[in-house]
């Protein structure tokens, strides 16, 4: 009996340690890969979208609270990428730990679904996961550089913004996405691919085009979030508003298109309204379309059964002769003298000294 729970023990601390290296290994990737885009703030680099925020939420909602050195190892990988290691990088760290476990334990406190199919999941992931959460990995940031002398006073509140819109849309973009591919089941249904593959097709063409142009023809992609959130729900939505958002992303890095004769900060400025609204377009609507169809297969349902409650009484009836209400009202009157069942299901009351019809 001892070995049985020894090698138990041993098993999952195996387990915890291989899923704890691997949450660390998707942040570091996730890091390096939002490194690949930057904007320069009051001579701060930011992220416009920090992905490791979003692979540490759904970490810790998916895994547990218990799998936060995960995110701590990855954190210190991405550090040691751009810096030596300093007090400063300490704090840094601490502060984008804290972040996605304040954004898990907030989730947690209202009851969060990793599902996504209530509207209130995905506004409590909107307001709580991401733009409640990421003000602590933001004011530790910029209060940092604020008291080491690195930034000037006066450009506090653009650095924490950008700080803060970065690490928010991470959460906003990736965590839904990793849901949804944590909850697929195989086999999967292919009854509408062509329409899938119609929809992958229009999207590849024309948000590139809205993005690289230098028209203002962004709100073209709100159609196809709508076409995705209708016939997909969260899956086809987020998928959609991830590409958008990333395509953007990189227009706006690269000065392109509509943010060719912008400044900096309108660089950002318009980028992070488009990336918000996108991804609140694609998560609050498929989450409100999910939520209406599992209502509708709970009416059905309720129906079902009500339909099955029929048919057992109408075979009752067959059985005895005589309809199941006069069957169970002759049953009262023999149970309860002052009661009788009509011929015509009618009940009526009577003295017990009547004499019965």
């Amino acid at each position: 009996m001892a070995c049985v729970v020894a090698s138990q023990d041993l098993r999952t601390s195996v387990v915890y340690t291989l899923r704890t290296l691997a949450i660390a290994a998707c942040y570091y990737a996730a890091g390096r890969l939002g490194l690949t885009r930057e904007l320069v703030i009051e001579g701060a680099v930011v992220s416009p979208i920090w992905p490791p925020t979003g692979v540490a939420v759904a970490a810790l909602l998916v895994f547990g609270l218990r799998y936060w050195p995960g995110i701590a190892l990855g954190a210190l990988g991405v550090l040691l990428s751009l810096t030596s290691l300093t007090w400063r990088s300490f704090v840094i760290l601490a502060g984008n730990t804290a972040a996605p476990v304040c954004g898990c334990l907030l989730l947690r406190a209202v009851g969060f679904r990793t599902d996504l199919a209530r509207l209130r999941d995905g506004v409590a992931l909107v307001f709580l996961g991401a733009l409640a959460a990421m003000l602590v990995s933001s004011s530790v940031a910029a209060g940092l550089l604020i008291s080491t002398g690195e930034l000037p006073g006066a450009g506090f509140w653009e650095v924490w913004l950008a700080w803060w819109v970065g690490d928010a849309m991470g959460v906003l973009i990736v965590t839904p996405v990793l849901l949804v591919l944590h909850r697929l089941r195989g086999p999967w249904r292919w009854s509408r691919w062509k329409e899938a593959l119609g929809l992958t097709v229009v999207a590849a063409a024309l948000v590139p085009l809205a993005t690289r142009i230098g028209m203002s023809v962004l709100f073209l992609v709100y159609p196809l979030l709508i076409w995705a959130a209708l016939r997909f729900q969260l899956a086809g939505s987020m998928a959609c508003a991830m590409f958008a958002s990333v395509m953007a992303t990189i227009a706006a890095t690269d000065r392109v298109g509509p943010f060719e004769r912008l400044s900096r900060e309108e660089v950002l400025i318009n980028l992070q309204a488009f990336n918000g609204a996108v991804v609140l377009t694609a998560l609050l609507l498929s989450a409100l379309i999910t939520e209406q169809r599992s209502t509708r297969r709970s009416v059905e349902r309720a129906c079902q059964e009500l339909v099955e409650v029929l048919e057992h009484l109408t075979a009752g009836e067959t059985a005895s002769g005589r309809p199941p209400l006069e069957e169970a009202g002759a049953r009262w009157a023999t149970d309860d003298p002052d009661w009788d069942a009509r011929s015509t299901g009618e009940w009526s009351t009577r003295r017990a000294t009547d004499e019965p019809p």
